[in-house]
């Protein structure tokens, strides 16, 4: 039996306003009863417009905000940060990649400094190995140890969420929620990273939620799709099932206005480029 790594229950997130001259606060239900798990080494997507919900459900699933009502579990245990302080256990089994990689990296923190703050602020590891460490995650997600100490600003955009990615991996967390990872990115840099992602989901069994407005991405990386409307639920299935047979009208109306790329060709494109930079120096 499989592993489930993070479960919404009925989770529901309320706003209150402020309200005004004439009229008192009000509150605003921002998400309606989201049920959702997500097994070991699977992928979960989480689509929606703006306003939606997207952003909402992945601030508490992140442990940033307390859902209002509900129960969030990871690795099956209840977690509820209105109750509780976030702990560095629980802050270092879920980790976030976020959109936009030139935002995301301190400019005046060299990589090696970035990769390895999280280590100095969750664990007793020593220097060395935190070194050690940060150097061969570089390795792993396709630069080189030697990026160690550059600053971001001297990486392209798909480097830059390259190191965002290695950053998050640091602490070996349970869960990575992927934020419009490659949304900022040129296309054929969008497929280097979505099989980057691919490779260390197998290789570490990692558990994704990946939140995007591409359903191109989506259908290329999602084991199941959420699809959001209003904060509700519409539509919650299997990857094949959601895109084959929508059942939902908001759902067909999201599909149909979506502009299709195949990320496929591009993937085969870019191997077929990296096949052939192997077989030169080969030879």
């Amino acid at each position: 039996m499989s592993e489930v790594v993070i479960e919404g229950r009925n989770l529901t997130r309320d706003y209150v306003s402020r309200g005004g001259m004439f009229r008192g606060p009000e509150t605003v239900r921002a998400l309606h009863g989201i049920n959702f798990s997500v097994e070991r080494g699977k992928t979960l997507a989480i689509v929606g417009e703006s306003g939606s919900g997207k952003s909402t459900l992945a601030r508490i699933i992140t442990l940033i905000d307390p859902a209002s009502g509900g129960d969030l579990l990871i690795e099956g245990q209840k977690i509820d940060i209105s109750r509780q302080a976030v702990t560095k256990a629980m802050r270092s089994k879920v980790q976030i990649v976020f959109q936009n990689p030139y935002g995301s990296l301190n400019p005046r923190q060299k990589v090696g400094d970035v990769l390895t703050e999280p280590l100095i602020l969750n664990t007793d590891v020593p220097a060395a190995e935190r070194r050690a460490r940060a150097q061969a995650m570089l390795e792993r997600v396709g630069l080189k140890a030697e990026h160690y100490n550059r600053y971001p600003h001297m990486f392209s955009g798909g480097q830059r969420q390259r190191i965002a990615i290695a950053r998050a991996l640091m602490l070996n967390p349970a869960l990575l929620v992927l934020d419009e990872p490659v949304s900022a990115l040129d296309l054929s840099v969008q497929a280097q990273v979505l099989n980057l992602l691919a490779d260390l989901q197998d290789e570490f069994n990692l558990t994704y939620v990946f939140i995007s407005h591409d359903l191109s991405v989506v259908r290329y990386i999602a084991d199941d799709v959420l699809v959001l409307y209003k904060g509700e639920v519409v539509e919650y299935g299997p990857r094949e099932a959601v895109f084959s047979n929508p059942q939902h009208d908001y759902t067909k109306k999201l599909f149909a206005a979506t502009p299709v790329t195949d990320i496929e060709a591009i993937r085969a494109r870019v191997a077929r480029r990296k096949a052939a930079r192997e077989a030169m120096a080969a030879g």
